[in-house]
């Protein structure tokens, strides 16, 4: 029999408890990818758009809206290119669907994300259009949307006028990203600003952000400071930073992801050590005269070490790999054209990999260490 024939033979000689223990590493690498991933989407979000932009909110909060009155003095800013604004809008899609909806003015839209690719005509029909909707290409997608289609969209925050939450837009431009990662983000809609304050129940002339396209990005905090020295003391007090830092600040209001993936992994880890180490030293235990026959016949402390921490690597990366398997899998599935595409990555992989390889040493070690220490002629005698 081979070594590797040895090792498996040893450790699938309790086929039920071998099998508990590898749903149970399956079951916590299964978390671990997904909750990578949810960590690394989140991250992502913020990190991608970098420091090209810079958004200006309400100083006291983001939810706070301002006033559109406040647009000459931010495009007079020195280093200012072009300038936006835009409204959350809380869309829902059928029942409970939340969607990604901003109210934007359409051209402004263009000039500031020229990262959105659209044919002109499509533009100039959500700009000439009351009612007017366009969606990415990922959205679209999704729901089976086309252009001419009137899409009914309710929202949980801005009723219509008559108290109503259902509006109807008509779909009049589906825009791509201009390159691989841009198209990930097409996962947003957009209706026309005008026409969402028109019709708003709370008022018209205000929005939630401004956003601000610079000459130079290497300006960009110099351009922040003199945006908001000219609304200090005012009732308008504004915060402007660039889109990178609003977005983490946005992440932030719903938690630190990071620091609550890490707890939720650490709580994780920590039982799956506890399991996978008890299994081991009982599977150590329970063959203590058989390891002690081996080295009767020769073999040396090291390779009893090294078979001990060999069933240790297996169980881990066996049910690792499963685990794993299964997280890409389903989070393909869930990222599929949806509002949050989910994606298992290489970078997910590699720390899984990582994590396996130290998760086998850790459970592993002591009883190897134990088997390696075991005296012949004591462990011949049950002592």
């Amino acid at each position: 029999m081979t070594k590797t024939g040895f090792v498996l033979r040893n450790l699938f000689r309790k086929k039920t408890r071998t099998t508990l223990t590898l749903l149970s590493v399956m079951t916590a690498f299964l978390l671990f990818g997904l909750l990578q991933a949810v960590n690394v989407l989140f991250s992502a979000g913020a990190d991608f758009v970098g420091a090209t932009r810079l958004v200006t909110q309400a100083r006291v909060s983001f939810t706070q809206p301002l006033p559109l009155r406040l647009l000459p003095q931010i495009e007079a800013a020195p280093g200012v290119d072009k300038v936006m604004w835009q409204q959350w809008f809380g869309a829902v899609w059928q029942e409970n669907t939340q969607l990604i909806f901003f109210a934007a003015d359409p051209f402004r839209l263009r000039d500031v994300y020229p990262e959105y690719v659209m044919p002109a005509e499509q533009w100039q029909a959500f700009n000439d259009t009351r009612t007017g909707m366009i969606v990415g290409r990922a959205l679209a997608d999704q729901y089976g949307w086309k252009i001419g289609d009137k899409v009914p969209i309710s929202s949980n925050i801005f009723p219509q006028k008559d108290g109503s939450k259902a509006w109807t837009f008509d779909l009049v431009g589906i825009y791509d990203g201009k390159d691989e990662q841009w198209q990930r983000q097409t996962n947003v809609g957009w209706i026309n600003f005008a026409y969402f304050d028109e019709a708003n129940q709370f008022g018209s002339g205000r929005a939630g952000t401004f956003t601000l396209s610079l000459e130079d990005p290497d300006q960009a905090e110099q351009v922040a400071r003199a945006i908001d020295v000219q609304f200090e003391n005012s009732p308008d007090e504004t915060k402007t930073q660039t889109e990178r830092d609003f977005n983490i600040g946005f992440f932030k209001q719903i938690g630190d992801i990071g620091l609550i993936v890490r707890w939720i992994l650490f709580a994780v880890f920590f039982t799956l050590l506890l399991v996978v180490g008890n299994t081991m030293a009982q599977s150590v235990r329970e063959r203590v005269p058989e390891l002690a026959i081996l080295k009767t016949l020769g073999f040396s402390d090291g390779s009893v070490l090294g078979f001990v921490l060999a069933e240790a690597l297996l169980i881990c990366v066996i049910g690792g790999l499963a685990g794993m398997g299964i997280a890409t899998f389903l989070g393909s599935l869930a990222g599929r054209g949806g509002n949050f595409p989910l994606a298992v990555d290489s970078g997910v992989w590699l720390m899984g990999l990582g994590a396996m390889l130290l998760m086998s040493i850790a459970v592993g070690l002591l009883p190897a260490l134990r088997a390696q220490r075991l005296k012949i002629v004591d462990a011949l005698a049950g002592r």
